[in-house]
């Protein structure tokens, strides 16, 4: 893969399919089936961070509701510092820009953090903070769920993985996620009751945290989105509406207009009038709010109308 000019790209576990890999998938059944999980991961991420040319090699798992995550494993390269302690329990509104790619199950390769866009800039500074330059990270999913993320740093100089590289490392995903999360008796850091399930709203001044339950809904309002509380209030936060939707649990938060997300848990009331112009009622807000022809049978499915 050549230098890119932009900051990133993306690119789905498709977009890679057809292409020849290098074995780590091979190393890492091999680690996997030959010590415990935590060693093998270890060990796999030592091995193809190595070969990969990272200067380090990491693991993050999340809590069942993709609202916190910790950092579970990581290698570093001789003379590059360790940052596994640092990321314990964080919000995932801090990769908010990087999670919702991820949930779309795609590789994200950072080529410049120093150019990534100004919706990235928690992460951004972040990735500073650890001497970052490039950074490539892949989802793990396990029954259709989002459940971790493994990637790459550089540090030394930037670096561009191959489209390749991003493959095999989708592979080793796959088989991470069939070992850590495969059997129900199976003791993980995911899902561990110890998160305290908070989203914290970005606002003018500093930050709110609040629980999923608290927001009715998230309404476009062009590059932020304004979030409404059970309590009858609102709050401005600093992100647009398209990284929200990787931020609520998607259970229990609906789309119903490209500009509006809501949590069905507060809907009271769906009018459907005779001139099809659908409204949802809000529990705690004043006025209806607009349900788009294009959401109205997931709407249905989910209410049960």
């Amino acid at each position: 893969m050549t230098q890119a000019v932009t900051s990133h790209e993306t690119l789905h576990r498709d977009d890679v399919a057809v292409l020849v890999a290098p074995e780590w998938a091979f190393r890492a059944a091999q680690h996997l089936l030959q010590q415990p999980v935590d060693a093998a991961i270890a060990a796999l991420l030592e091995e193809v961070g190595d070969q990969a040319q990272a200067d380090r090699a990491w693991m993050f798992e999340y809590d069942d509701a993709l609202l916190r995550f910790r950092n579970t494993h990581e290698w570093c390269r001789a003379g590059v510092s360790s940052f596994v302690d640092d990321l314990q329990d964080a919000p995932v509104t801090m990769i908010a820009w990087l999670q919702q790619y991820l949930q779309n199950n795609r590789a994200v390769m950072i080529h410049r953090v120093q150019a990534l866009p100004r919706a990235a800039r928690p992460l951004q500074v972040e990735m500073l903070r650890q001497g970052d330059r490039s950074v490539l990270s892949v989802p793990v999913f396990h029954g259709e769920r989002l459940r971790a993320c493994i990637g790459f740093d550089a540090v030394r100089h930037e670096k561009s993985w191959s489209s390749a590289e991003i493959k095999a490392l989708f592979q080793c995903a796959d088989l991470i996620a069939s070992a850590r999360y495969g059997a129900a008796d199976k003791p993980s850091t995911a899902g561990r009751n110890d998160f305290a399930p908070l989203i914290y709203l970005r606002k003018r001044g500093g930050v709110r945290g609040v629980t999923p339950d608290m927001i009715v809904g998230l309404r476009s309002a062009r590059n932020y989105t304004e979030v409404w509380l059970t309590d009858g209030s609102s709050v401005l936060d600093l992100r647009a509406l398209a990284i929200w939707s990787a931020l609520v649990p998607a259970a229990a938060f609906l789309r119903i207009h490209r500009t509006a997300i809501v949590n069905t848990m507060h809907i009271r009331d769906v009018e459907r009038p005779a001139n099809g112009k659908w409204q949802a009622w809000m529990r705690g807000l004043q006025n209806p709010w607009a349900v788009s022809r294009s959401y109205r049978q997931e709407l249905r499915t989910r209410l049960g109308i």
